[in-house]
C-alpha cells in the first residue's frame, strides 16, 4: 500500500502565561510524533483524553501551527505551502469535528452548509447546491432534510451533514475527530456503518480519532496508540489488540468494557488506575512511569524511544526493549 501522508517528527508547545502576560511554562501537547497513511488505509488515532490527539488533527490540519517537524502529502510538505498551494492541498484533507450540534452553521440551511464549501471554491450557486443534493443523499439524507435548518435535526443527522460538508470537495483524506462520541450508541453503529460504506465508494483514506478502543477496532487498518502527547505504541489493528506490548495500551484493552470474558489482549493486565499527571510538569523519563505498575528507577532517567516488535509492530518501553536485547 502506497503512504499517501508522511508525517515526521510533529511537535507542538502551548506557552502558558500568568496574569500579567509573563511566560510560566509551557504545555507539550503534541511530541515528536511520526507515522504514516496509506492509500484507502484507515489509522486509529486512541488514548485518554489529553493525551493529544485532537491537537494532532488540528496540527495536521493546519488549523495550529507546529513548532516542527513535516507533514508531508504526496511528496508535498503542507507545512512549506500558502496562498493557493495551500487551499488545493486542504481541498484534499477534510476533517470531521467532534460536536455536530457546534460544527454545523446552525443559521444556514443543510443544503447550504454542504454547498457552502463550494461556494467558496468558485463552484456557481446552482452547481454547488446540485451537487450538495447529491452528497446528502450519499449521507443517506433526503431532499426533504435539505430545506431544514440544523436545529430541526437529531444529533446524527447533524453530523451526516458535517461528514457530507467534508465530502463535498472530494477529498482524499478525511480526518475524523471523535466523530461519534457525542451521539447515541445506535446512532454511533449507523455513522460508523456510514463511514465504511463512504470509505468504499469514494476511495477514501481516513483518520479516526476516538477514545472508544471498539470503535478503533472495527474502523482501523493500523492503531496508533498516544500517552501524554507521545506515541507509545502503533501497529496493525489485529496485533495491537490480540499482541499488545505497551503497559498503557494493555492497561487500556484491561480497562474497556467487554463481552469476552477471557479475551486475550486483555487478560492478566491491570486495568488503567491513578490520574493523568499535568501536561505543564509531565513525569521525566516514561511519561507513563507514575502509572505503571512495573516502572524501574531506570524509567524516570531515560526517554524510551519506539523499537520494532513485530511487523509493522513497534512500542516506546524500555524493559520491552530490554528483554528483546537480552
Amino acid at each position: 500500500m502506497d503512504n499517501i501522508l508522511e508525517v515526521k517528527d510533529i511537535g507542538k508547545t502551548f506557552q502558558v502565561r500568568s496574569l500579567l502576560g509573563r511566560v510560566k511554562g509551557g504545555v507539550s501537547a503534541v511530541d515528536r510524533v511520526s507515522f504514516s497513511l496509506g492509500a484507502q488505509g484507515t489509522l486509529g488515532i486512541v488514548g485518554e483524553s489529553g493525551c493529544g490527539k485532537s491537537t494532532l488533527a488540528r496540527l495536521l490540519m493546519r488549523l495550529i501551527e507546529p513548532d516542527a517537524g513535516e507533514v508531508n502529502y504526496r511528496g508535498r510538505n503542507v507545512l512549506d505551502l500558502s496562498g493557493a498551494s495551500l487551499k488545493e492541498v486542504r481541498r484534499q484533507l477534510q476533517m470531521v469535528f467532534q460536536n455536530p450540534y457546534s460544527s454545523i452553521d446552525p443559521k444556514m440551511s443543510v443544503l447550504n452548509n454542504v454547498a457552502f464549501s463550494l461556494w467558496a471554491n468558485g463552484v456557481s450557486r446552482q452547481q454547488a447546491r446540485k451537487t450538495a443534493y447529491e452528497y446528502l443523499d450519499a449521507v443517506g439524507l433526503s431532499r426533504t432534510h435539505a430545506d431544514r435548518m440544523p436545529g430541526s435535526l437529531s444529533g446524527g443527522q447533524r453530523q451526516r451533514v458535517a461528514i457530507a460538508r467534508a465530502l463535498v470537495l472530494k477529498p482524499e483524506i478525511v480526518i475524523a475527530d471523535e466523530a461519534v462520541s457525542a451521539l447515541d450508541k445506535s446512532v454511533q453503529a449507523q455513522v460508523l456503518n456510514l463511514f465504511q460504506d463512504l470509505k468504499k465508494e469514494f476511495a477514501l483514506s481516513l483518520i479516526f480519532i476516538s477514545h472508544d478502543l471498539h470503535v478503533v477496532e472495527y474502523m482501523s487498518d493500523e492503531v496508533m496508540v498516544m500517552y501524554l502527547g507521545r506515541v507509545v505504541e502503533k501497529g496493525p489493528t489485529e496485533r495491537i489488540f490480540n499482541h499488545p506490548a505497551h503497559p498503557y495500551t494493555r492497561a487500556l484493552l484491561a480497562s474497556a468494557p467487554s463481552l469476552e470474558v477471557d479475551r486475550a489482549a486483555g487478560s492478566g493486565a491491570p486495568a488503567l488506575s491513578g490520574d493523568l499527571p499535568s501536561p505543564l510538569n509531565p513525569p521525566s523519563g516514561c511519561r507513563f512511569r507514575t502509572r505503571c505498575p512495573m516502572a524501574t528507577e531506570r524509567c524516570a532517567m531515560e526517554t524510551p524511544e519506539l523499537t520494532a516488535v513485530g511487523p509493522g509492530h513497534q512500542a516506546a518501553c524500555l524493559l520491552l526493549k530490554e528483554s528483546l536485547t537480552a
